[in-house]
């Protein structure tokens, strides 16, 4: 898998159509990609599935591409915090679908996309509405739920630097959700605050090889793409 090197974060996301499912990283804030969520938000591309850990905060970020209406349907552990006014208004007024996704299970669904696992068992949501018609089994005397990958079409991920082949290294808790993603999607697009010669990262901190990697984007100090 190439990758392209780019300081347009436009073009990175340009080619991300109607109807397309949107792997997003971060925990809240914390390694959300702003600046192609932004850039996702201006192409206003419609009818879109967006996957991540919460649903948005305040009216930046992910809450401002929701706020748009261009989003059909979000898949997410944290629905509902003190500062996710945008969804609970959607939500309420049905202009926004919902699937709720343990925290446990959100994460290895989309490892399990990007391993190649068709379903695995699981105990989480046993007994609660989560695992309604879905299928069932005791193993060794526990009730455990099947569940499915989430596959997407698009990832988009934030990393601290990467280098010119695209290997990603994260900065600290910014990394949750973005390598699985990036293993998940068909087009992975990484946003990072510096790109540095191949060969200048540690090979023991690179977190995400660049054959999940498609295109970086470089942002400058103040965190929007130069």
């Amino acid at each position: 898998m190439s990758n392209t090197h780019s300081t347009d974060a436009d073009a990175a996301v340009a080619d991300i159509p109607d109807g397309a499912t949107v792997l997003i990283g971060g925990f809240g804030t914390a390694g959300q990609p702003m600046d192609l969520i932004d850039a996702l938000r201006r192409h206003g591309a419609k009818d879109l599935t967006v996957v991540n850990n919460n649903a948005g905060n305040g009216d930046n970020g992910l809450a401002a591409l929701l706020a748009t209406g261009n989003v059909r349907k979000i898949v997410c552990s944290f629905p509902r915090q003190r500062d996710s006014w945008v969804f609970d208004g959607l939500y309420r007024a049905g202009r926004i679908e919902l699937e709720v996704v343990p925290q446990g299970n959100l994460a290895e669904r989309l490892r399990a996309a990007g391993a190649g696992i068709g379903a695995f068992f699981t105990p989480t949501g046993v007994g609660t509405t989560l695992a309604e018609g879905k299928e069932q089994r005791t193993i060794d005397g526990r009730d455990y739920v099947l569940e499915y990958p989430i596959r997407g079409d698009f990832a988009l991920i934030k990393a601290h630097r990467a280098d010119r082949m695209g290997n990603l290294v994260y900065r600290k808790t910014a990394r949750n959700f973005g390598p699985v993603m990036a293993t998940a999607a068909r087009t992975t697009v990484v946003e990072v605050g510096e790109v540095v010669e191949t060969g200048a990262l540690d090979p023991e901190h690179i977190i995400t090889p660049a054959i999940f990697v498609d295109r970086v984007v470089q942002l400058n100090e103040q965190g929007i793409a130069r």
